[in-house]
């Protein structure tokens, strides 16, 4: 069995006042851990400055199983999965607008005599609508004097801890705060996977899709999570004109991922995510390549 230490602490700070706890429980790796490591790991994990005293009291190790699923590991053990979708001349992604326009700018042939022989180049000309293929929303999507793509923070859908919420659409289209009640959310990329991709670039996929309700984008906000996507169409019920969870999430600078794929492939925990833009000014979405880091 896995072993933990439960305690007490009492921090003072050296410009005055301080902070304690009670029956605090910590995952530890051996049979027993030293005041100092306790102090050590408060401190660091808290990033706590100032710190003039560190009290730990009542320390009890117990047999329980580990609550942090660890999801470090070497570069050469880690396993990457793309879970966003492939953009191609002949995608819609939202029913009513474009394709993308993917041509040649400059031709391989016509780079052949620019340059010596032997040497030739590519260089594609792209025009499609921001919102294509597997895209974030920022702020600024919603709101006009919110973020845009190049204010947003890189923690904020960079080398996220990340947690799937399993929603199968199958057996409910809304997707209320129970979904997430009794999860580890704060702090977290929260990816809701309904299974609604498998009727990726079909018609069915623009049509009565899962979708959040504004309850559950209350609850996620009140939990403090950095972003939260969906493997459908939209994370707002399209039936009628709303978009409170769009409204909620983004005014609270949560960032949301829609259209995301395969996310059947991730464990529950214990991964990492990341799902980055271009760096533009003035533009609230556009495509990623969404990817979660697996030990």
């Amino acid at each position: 069995m896995d072993k933990r230490v439960q305690f007490d602490f009492e921090i003072k700070f050296t410009n005055g006042g301080g902070i304690q706890g009670q029956g605090f429980r910590l995952d530890i790796d051996s049979d027993d851990i030293s005041d100092q490591q306790l102090i050590d790991y408060l401190v660091q994990d808290m990033q706590l400055l100032m710190v003039e005293q560190v009290k730990i009291s009542n320390k009890e190790i117990i047999t329980e199983p580990h609550k942090r699923i660890s999801v470090s590991a070497s570069a050469e053990n880690e396993r990457l999965i793309d879970v966003s979708h492939t953009i191609d001349t002949e995608l819609i992604t939202l029913k009513g607008f474009p394709a993308p326009i993917v041509c040649d700018y400059l031709s391989r042939e016509e780079s052949r005599t620019r340059y010596a022989p032997g040497t030739e180049f590519h260089i594609a000309k792209i025009e499609m609508i921001a919102n294509t293929g597997t895209y974030l929303d920022t702020p600024f999507h919603r709101y006009e004097h919110g973020k845009d793509l190049s204010e947003v923070s890189l923690t904020s859908m960079a080398d996220l801890d990340g947690i799937v919420i399993r929603a199968d659409y199958r057996k409910s289209l809304a997707i209320d705060r129970s979904f997430f009640e009794g999860k580890e959310l704060r702090g977290r990329a929260v990816l809701i996977h309904t299974g609604w991709d498998h009727y990726w670039r079909t018609d069915q996929y623009f049509e009565n899709h899962p979708y959040v309700t504004a309850d559950a984008a209350r609850y996620l906000v009140e939990c403090g999570v950095k972003l939260v996507g969906i493997d459908a169409v939209n994370i707002d019920d399209t039936s009628g004109q709303e978009r409170p969870v769009h409204s909620q999430l983004l005014h609270s600078e949560i960032l949301i991922v829609e259209h995301l794929r395969g996310l059947e492939q991730l464990p529950e925990q214990g991964f990492r995510f990341s799902a980055l833009p271009p760096k533009f000014k003035g533009v609230g979405t556009f495509p990623v390549r969404a990817i979660a880091i697996l030990p």
